[in-house]
This record gives structure tokens, C-alpha cells and sequence, in this order.
């Protein structure tokens, strides 16, 4: 199953990839469900010519720390492959993660335990594995958003093992994007080229009802107002709208909000 979506409302272009996108555009969306069949949710997502495959397998075996509690457990990790990037990227070997992996890793686990019902999901654990393939600017939130639709998939699998299978062990949808201001002009869903460009940028995960779930938000090269914060936030706002919508196309009639 494949689902490509993209905005077309109007606002000033900028000299960006992708068919010259507007600033208020988010990037071209694909995602393919099912992508391998080892886990039992597997996405392949991409936004524009960022390529994520991300996947969620249940595990029935809680960490150590966690073996007397009734509730569950969701976890996340997060790698580049050598090819995602040029110059390539040299693999974590022998256990050594970088600071920027483990950031995002734990943004990620954080990101999806925030909506969940850990109480509703049982005594069991979600491993969540987010692996670029192809790097092109906003890796981390192309990862939120793919792996929100892996875990979906990963608990449709166990759905009738739930301790109360009405009761959901998800409270909301979550996406994740950047915006940043480039040229001057507050941005939506930065690329690589925005990214560099940009004298502020902020990463926004927020849940399908409009909560915020994290804002990283950092002055790159310049300070910047109030009034820049408000306006990146309502452009984040907007493309989280646009990324829920293509999520719920992508799951279908089991969409659960």
C-alpha cells in the first residue's frame, strides 16, 4: 500500500528542492506498509528524498528494571545507514552510539511513549527500529512519523491479547516536523539545503488533537522574536494537520482516533 500526498495552497516560493516548494508546502509524502515481513509493522517512509524504514516488533519480555509492573514498554532506536549520507557515514561499531544517535533515539522512544496507555498495552515491550536509508534534512521527524504507523500496525497484531482490548493503548496520533527560517522567511519541513540555510531552526512533535509532545527550537546563527516563535509554530501546526491526514489514509480502517 503506497499513499503520496502533497499541499498545493498558495504562498511565496522559495528556491528549495522538490519542484521548487512553497515555504508553507510540506515535502512529498510516501508511504509503503508491509515493507518487510519479519516485523509486525514495517514502513517505509519517505518525505521528499528522505527515506526512513522504520519497524515495530512486540516483545513479551519487559527490561529487568521493569519486570514486576503490570504496564508495558516502548523503545526506540535510531541509526543512518553508511550509504544515507555523502561523505559516508562510518557504522557504530562495538556498541558505540554517537551523541547525535542517542539524542534522537531517545527523542523518538519519548516522543511515541507520550500518547501511549502503557497500562492498556500489558506487561510486554515495543521495540521500535528507525534506520535511514537515505538522508536528506528532517531524518528525526520523518522517523516520529513513520514509526507512530509501524507501532500501529505492531499492536494490531496483538490486539486481542490486550488486557481489555477496548481499551486502546493509544491516546492520540503523533507526527513530528521542522520548520525553520530561511532567507528571512518563516519555513516548513526543511530539506537538507533549508536546513543549512537557515538561522533558526525547530524540530515539533505534536499529537493528532493538536498537543505539543517536544519543541527543539535553536538560534543557529541569529536570535529571533516572539513573534517569529508564533508564526513557526502555527506553519508547524499546519504540516502536522497535513502528516495526520496522510497517516490515517496510509492505516485505513484501523486508523483507531
Amino acid at each position: 500500500m503506497q499513499q503520496s500526498h502533497t499541499t498545493n495552497t498558495a504562498s511565496e516560493t522559495i528556491g528549495r528542492k522538490n519542484n521548487m516548494r512553497k515555504a508553507n508546502e510540506i515535502r512529498p509524502v510516501k508511504i509503503k506498509r508491509k515493507f518487510t515481513n519479519k516485523s509486525a509493522g514495517s514502513v517505509l517512509y519517505q518525505c521528499g528524498e528522505t527515506i526512513v524504514l522504520c519497524t515495530a516488533e512486540v516483545d513479551n519480555n519487559l527490561p529487568p528494571w521493569m519486570r514486576e509492573e503490570q504496564k508495558g514498554w516502548i523503545t526506540a532506536e535510531y541509526n543512518m545507514i553508511p550509504s544515507s549520507t555523502s561523505p559516508r557515514k562510518r557504522r557504530d561499531r562495538s556498541g558505540k552510539v554517537d551523541g547525535r544517535t542517542t539524542e534522537i533515539q531517545r527523542l523518538i522512544g519519548r516522543s511515541l511513549r507520550a500518547v501511549a496507555d502503557l497500562e492498556a498495552l500489558g506487561p510486554r515491550q515495543i521495540n521500535v527500529d528507525c534506520d535511514v536509508l537515505q538522508a536528506d534534512g528532517g531524518t528525526r521527524t520523518a522517523s516520529i512519523t513513520g514509526a507512530f504507523i509501524a507501532m500501529i500496525d505492531a499492536i494490531q497484531s496483538i490486539k486481542k491479547d490486550l488486557p481489555d482490548p477496548k481499551n486502546y493503548p493509544l491516546r492520540d496520533s503523533l507526527a513530528a516536523i521542522s520548520v525553520g527560517i530561511v532567507d528571512g522567511k518563516p519555513t516548513l519541513d526543511l530539506d537538507y539545503e533549508g536546513d543549512y540555510a537557515a538561522s533558526v531552526d525547530m524540530n515539533v512533535v505534536m499529537t493528532g488533537r493538536g498537543k505539543f509532545v517536544e519543541l527543539q527550537g535553536t538560534g543557529e546563527e541569529d536570535v529571533f522574536s516572539e513573534e517569529e516563535l508564533a508564526s513557526l509554530i502555527k506553519l508547524a501546526k499546519k504540516g502536522i494537520k497535513e502528516l495526520t491526514g496522510v497517516q490515517q489514509k496510509s492505516l485505513g480502517r484501523i486508523w483507531p482516533f
